[in-house]
């Protein structure tokens, strides 16, 4: 058996394109918001600093000038009234902060290194979670004396925490539009895709008058074109099999009906021939039994053909009634003659079902394995977990690998070199009367181990030991 592939779920393709466009822009974005903000940061830092060295150089010169005339005290106040910064002035070794939250020990050792070597230098630190930009030299005319300059930053770092804010704001809409964007997009150049999937399905399911239609001069018109073509060339196959497919079955039904009439003549004749050949002289007793069997053999082939049109036509009724499946096989075993060639093993199986054609199927399944296994044929009945069953094996010579999707087929024979004493019908007629009851023959088979037909039919009661049961499909 075939497995089925697995359902395709239409949406998946639909939502890995709008992740996709998500990503890409959500990518896109970030690299740009965040170039943007560095960019934005380092310009406004060094905006920062230059203006702080500026504003620190005009300091330095005008204590240079205060300083030494008046004191740390009047050049603090005048350091106070342009208030855009605090300051520490280290005179003659003592501290002089213009704010109490400030002092000696609040200037970075790396900073008073710098100056200490004579340098303007500046360093960025946090003082009482407070971010300052703190820059320091030494007074021109004390050279001993030295001055540091503490500029708040912390509008500078808010200002900047806002814009990341922003960015990520808009980094979010942008995925969000870009998500949305793609998802209208996946959605409209998807459609057809799903179209085309509908009208394949609808196709594989028989409605062979499925068309696509061209709405579009691009490639999935062009598709939808292909697709229709495609289309009217398989309604064309179809529709021509099946039309063979009946003019083979009307022919066949034809030349049945049409030989039953002579061949009923002639077996007549040649039960009477058969009455009288024992009293024929020897050398016309041989041509006499050859030609009462072949005429057997032709009754035979014209009944199956009867019966596989019948069924073709679906004018085969079923007339379901209680039955034993055990009984009912040791009587079909019995009435024709095979106890001493098929061994028996047989349980008690009541369903419902129509046992004239159920024995019809187990004499064909345990006919075909009496001419191709000998007589090492084995039969058993019973029921399971899926239901009752008529299992037949035999020891024969087995089956080929390859020749087993073929051996239901009508007049096939897996060796044509033996053509034997069947119809080459058995197993077809066996197989479509098991689906008219709702069932199933399965094989089972090995080269030179031997082969094993199964038939499988619905019960309708409680199974044995416990078992659970299966539900029958009533035929009526």
């Amino acid at each position: 058996m075939t497995a089925r592939p697995r359902a395709i779920q239409p949406g998946r393709l639909r939502r890995r394109l709008t992740l996709a466009f998500a990503l890409t822009a959500g990518i896109a974005a970030t690299a740009l918001a965040a170039g943007s903000f560095l960019l934005v940061r380092e310009a406004r830092l060094d905006d920062s600093r230059d203006r702080s060295l500026e504003q620190s150089r005009f300091n330095l010169v005008l204590a240079s000038e205060v300083l030494p005339p008046e004191g740390p005290e009047a050049l603090l106040e005048a350091y106070e009234r342009r208030g855009s910064f605090e300051t520490v002035l280290l005179v003659d070794g003592s501290s002089f902060p213009s704010s109490l939250s400030l002092g000696e020990e609040q200037v970075p050792e790396d900073l008073r290194r710098l100056v200490a070597d004579g340098q303007l230098a500046y360093e960025r630190t946090t003082v009482a979670d407070t971010r300052y930009l703190v820059t320091g030299g030494r007074v021109s005319r004390s050279g001993a004396d030295e001055a540091y300059f503490f500029f708040s930053e912390e509008e500078l770092w808010d200002d900047l925490a806002a814009l990341r804010t922003i960015l990520l704001a808009g980094l979010g809409i942008v995925v969000v539009v870009a998500a949305l964007a793609g998802a209208l997009l996946a959605r409209r150049m998807l459609a057809p895709v799903a179209r085309a999937s509908t009208a394949a399905r609808s196709l594989a399911e028989g409605l062979l008058d499925t068309r696509l239609p061209v709405e579009r001069a691009d490639e999935f018109g062009a598709w939808a074109a292909s697709f229709n073509e495609m289309a009217d060339a398989l309604e064309t196959k179809i529709t021509a099999l099946s039309e063979a497919q009946a003019r083979e079955r009307r022919f066949t039904a034809d030349v049945a009906h049409e030989l039953r009439t002579p061949l009923t003549a002639i077996v007549n004749e040649a039960s009477l021939l058969a009455e009288h050949i024992e009293r024929m002289p020897p050398d016309a007793r041989r041509p006499a039994e050859l030609l009462v069997t072949d005429v057997g053999r032709l009754r035979d082939l014209v009944e199956d053909l009867m019966e596989i049109s019948r069924l073709d036509a679906g004018t085969q009724a079923v007339r379901p009634e209680r039955v034993d499946l055990g009984s009912l096989v040791a009587a079909a075993v019995r009435a024709r003659g095979w106890e001493d060639r098929v061994r028996l093993e047989t349980a008690e199986v009541v369903l419902t079902s129509d046992p004239r054609r159920i024995e019809r199927i187990v004499a064909n399944l345990i006919g075909n394995a009496l001419e191709h296994g000998g007589r090492d044929v084995s039969v058993r009945v019973g029921a399971d977990g899926v239901g009752a069953f008529v299992e037949v094996a035999d020891r024969g010579p087995g089956i080929a690998r390859e020749d087993l999707p073929h051996l239901f087929e009508r007049f096939y024979k897996a060796d044509p070199a033996r053509t034997g004493h069947g119809t080459g019908l058995g197993l077809a007629i066996a197989l479509e009367n098991a689906r008219l009851l709702g069932g199933d023959v399965d094989v089972w088979a090995e080269p030179g181990v031997g082969s094993r037909f199964t038939l499988r039919l619905p019960v309708a009661k409680p199974l044995r030991d416990g078992e659970g049961g299966v539900a029958d499909d009533e035929q009526a």
